[in-house]
């Protein structure tokens, strides 16, 4: 795959932070966003951007996903199946962050047709977590994720399916949204699964990301007064989560009760198999859309996608149809939950980053990590996941997320605001950050 940017044939597994140059001691390193990609794989195609035009994102640099198109160039989903695939037309995406002023400036990293949480399997190569070389970016928007983080570009879209937007946020410290479904977009952007894919922006701050909002779906605007009430699910936090996530997200449910917020406990019993639903109607879509690569060439897949889209070959018309109906069930079960709070706050990811060379078994480390994040999919609402500290022992990046009711995305922006002027979490940068916390 022609990658057009002069990356480095690897990054010497001793590497621990964007920061480090190779050089002589004492030399300043590169952090041009060039040099900051040789080092993270974060992007599979430069753009030659138009100026920048007028409108509220003016001057902004956005990077997309690389199963975004963008007219005149190819979209690869990051597979050697389209190496060669040159969008016509752009992305709807694409079309009103220009309107908007924006200027979109490459096509980014990201698993293969968005299928893992690990960013590894690429045919464009593997992508790393600017905080530590030696972990995983999160996926499968991972080189979103890093750009942002690594200051690549100001801003970012990725895809969120089951967690894809939401789990490198939390891996990589910045802040994302999976909006309400349907509420942006995806003409022009490869299927996962129609029935669960958004387009998610991804960007330092809520601030940043509500603009990509408003730029991407216009809606109305809703004032939030007086207290917000927040549902924390005890199960989410003390139940199979590492302590070092608990802990740290325990310390934002702290501080949210400092800021004009209740905190009311909430038990969503009814969340434990909503993994296994989705999974179901995703897996089933994945085998529908591949069907034909894996009878005709499979070996043109990268081995850990091909053995998640094998898993749906299996799935029958009655497991979708009994996952539909636990879909609904859930669905009619959270709804008087978020009428009695504004939102639920829950852990982004149950575990520490983990390394890039987290075991064999892909299939396990993906249901682990998106343990938290695929209940919110099957959801219709918005999720923003935002950072909220570092684990106490490896100092990596720490995420939590805010559920909201179908169309109250302006209700997940006025919180995470509050939070994050409380906080600085969303400021830190990678290879500055000092872990005293």
């Amino acid at each position: 795959m022609d990658r057009r940017r002069a990356r480095d044939g690897g990054a010497a597994s001793a590497e621990r932070s964007l920061t480090e140059s190779g050089g002589q001691a004492g030399e300043t390193p590169d952090l041009s966003p060039l040099a900051l990609d040789r080092r993270l794989g974060s992007v599979i195609r430069w753009i030659d951007a138009p100026p920048a035009g007028e409108g509220p994102l003016a001057g902004k640099t956005v990077g997309v996903k690389d199963n975004i198109d963008v007219a005149g160039i190819e979209t690869t989903c990051a597979s050697a199946y389209f190496t060669d695939h040159r969008a016509d037309h752009d992305a709807d995406v694409v079309t009103r962050l220009r309107a908007a002023g924006a200027r979109v400036t490459a096509k980014l990293n990201m698993a293969e047709f968005a299928v893992g949480v690990t960013s590894q399997n690429s045919a464009a190569g593997p992508s790393r977590n600017p905080w530590d070389l030696g972990r995983v970016p999160g996926g499968s928007s991972g080189g979103s994720g890093i750009a942002v983080a690594a200051g690549i570009v100001d801003a970012a879209l990725g895809t969120d399916t089951g967690g894809s937007v939401r789990l490198p946020a939390a891996a990589c410290g910045v802040t994302g949204l999976r909006p309400s479904r349907g509420s942006i977009s995806t003409a022009g952007v490869h299927p996962v699964s129609e029935e669960f894919d958004t387009v998610g922006p991804m960007a330092r701050t809520v601030g940043e990301v509500a603009a990509l909002f408003d730029a991407l779906s216009p809606r109305s605007t809703e004032n939030v007064t007086g207290t917000v009430r927040v549902g924390v699910p005890d199960v989410f936090i003390s139940a199979d989560v590492d302590e070092g996530v608990a802990r740290t997200v325990r310390n934002a449910v702290s501080l949210f009760a400092e800021l004009d917020v209740t905190i009311v406990p909430v038990s969503l019993p009814f969340a434990a198999d909503a993994q296994d639903i989705v999974y179901t109607i995703v897996y089933s879509d994945l085998a529908r859309h591949h069907r034909a690569r894996l009878r005709t060439q499979p070996s043109l897949f990268q081995a850990a996608t091909r053995e998640r889209i094998m898993l749906g070959l299996g799935i029958t018309d009655e497991d979708r149809a009994a996952a539909h109906e636990a879909g609904e069930r859930f669905r009619a079960l959270l709804r008087p939950v978020l009428e009695d709070v504004d939102l639920v706050l829950t852990p982004t990811m149950p575990v520490d980053v983990p390394p890039l060379a987290g075991g064999d078994d892909v299939v396990a480390l993906s249901r682990r990590m998106g343990q938290f994040t695929y209940p919110w999919s099957l959801h219709d609402g918005p999720t923003l996941a935002l950072p909220v500290g570092f684990h106490p022992l490896s100092g990596m990046p720490v995420g939590a997320q805010l559920t909201a009711a179908r169309g109250r995305e302006s209700v997940l922006f006025e919180a995470g605001v509050r939070y994050q002027g409380a906080t600085d979490w969303h400021e830190r940068r990678p290879g500055r950050h000092t872990s005293d916390d």
